[in-house]
């Protein structure tokens, strides 16, 4: 386990390679699930790389030198790590280049091209990379086809799929595979978030390998209405109106906020697709798997639904996130 990090140590043990052989690349694209540790990987080695003590094992700070107390204050000069803001649908010019009354003087890109402070390499992480516009991605550009010396830079998103062909031609992929789902139970009984093992066991498989996942259906109301969707889609003929209804009383009762309503149609949305998925792999491998309530829903879909649907509703599914992320209407989305 890695600094701490549960599930990706054959990454940390690239990155030891790559670093014995001097041949660490200048810009990196994380992609798997969310949920997973991509971000807290992604500090975790930029502590070890701005590590001003020398040490055996170079992906292992010192946890003593001024750099590593500066990074663990959260002060440290070296350090860029910019993100989607919570009002906004697609990351900012701002972010990169700085307001219009400071362009290209302030911004990630006039940052991370300044000398380092203590001497050895800056480091810049750019979460949420799902959501690069146009037009930030161009922003980036120039610093990706000519990154300043000494310098890293480190993008984070779900699937290279979803990058612009600019940031992904330019970057070297790192693929984070889904944590074990007896990770995700331990860790959820171990920072307290479930006390009961069987819920713990229950949210992990439902979760996917993704503790974020996990956290957000921990509310009992979500999963009645999870057992209600499930009956719902396993049935030979739902009544889409009246599941529209339920679903919008439901997303309502979110919250005031439109980022909660949002949150909360992404998490029911996601449910689908758990749906869907078990119902693609019980169709191709005869294979049922999931807590008792997904199970019993996959067993009555099998003898009501034609083969094939599953492909179609995930894929509508997929788009429904798609749109829900680039802040379409919910009401037309569900």
């Amino acid at each position: 386990m890695w600094q701490g990090i549960l599930g990706h140590d054959d990454v940390a043990e690239r990155f030891r390679t790559a670093l014995r052989r001097r041949r660490l690349a200048s810009t990196y694209l994380f992609v798997g699930p969310a949920g997973i540790g991509k971000k807290r990987f992604a500090l975790a080695l930029a502590k070890a790389l701005l590590c001003a003590d020398a040490r055996p094992d170079p992906l292992e700070p010192c946890g003593r030198c001024e750099s590593c107390r500066l990074f663990d204050a959260g002060s440290h000069p070296d350090l860029e790590v910019v993100g989607l803001p919570k009002d906004k649908s697609t990351l900012p010019l701002e972010l990169f280049i700085g307001s219009k009354e400071h362009r290209n003087q302030e911004g990630l890109c006039h940052r991370i091209a300044l000398r380092p402070f203590f001497g050895g390499r800056k480091v810049a992480i750019i979460d949420d990379a799902d959501y690069f516009s146009q037009e930030s991605a161009n922003c980036l550009l120039k610093t990706l086809e000519e990154p300043p010396p000494r310098s890293l830079l480190i993008l984070i998103g779900t699937s290279p799929s979803k990058q612009l062909p600019t940031i992904r031609s330019r970057s070297q992929v790192v693929r984070f595979q889904p944590l074990a789902e007896q990770t995700v139970a331990q860790i959820l009984l171990d920072t307290g978030i479930v006390t009961d093992r069987a819920q713990s066991v229950r949210l992990a498989s439902s979760g996917e390998g993704s503790l974020e996942r996990a956290r957000e259906i921990v509310e009992p109301a979500l999963w009645q209405f999870r057992d209600q969707l499930l009956d719902d889609l396993s049935s030979a003929r739902p009544n889409p109106v009246r599941l529209a209804k339920a679903i919008q009383t439901f997303v309502d009762e979110a919250g005031k906020e439109a980022s909660q309503r949002r949150d909360r149609l992404r998490t029911i949305v996601a449910f689908a697709e758990e749906f869907y998925r078990g119902l693609m792999r019980a169709e191709v491998h005869s294979v049922v798997r999931g807590d008792e309530s997904l199970q019993g829903s996959l067993a009555k879909a099998q003898q009501n639904l034609p083969p094939g649907r599953a492909t179609a509703a995930l894929d509508a599914c997929l788009h429904a996130v798609e749109h829900v992320d680039r802040n379409a209407n919910l009401g037309l989305v569900i």
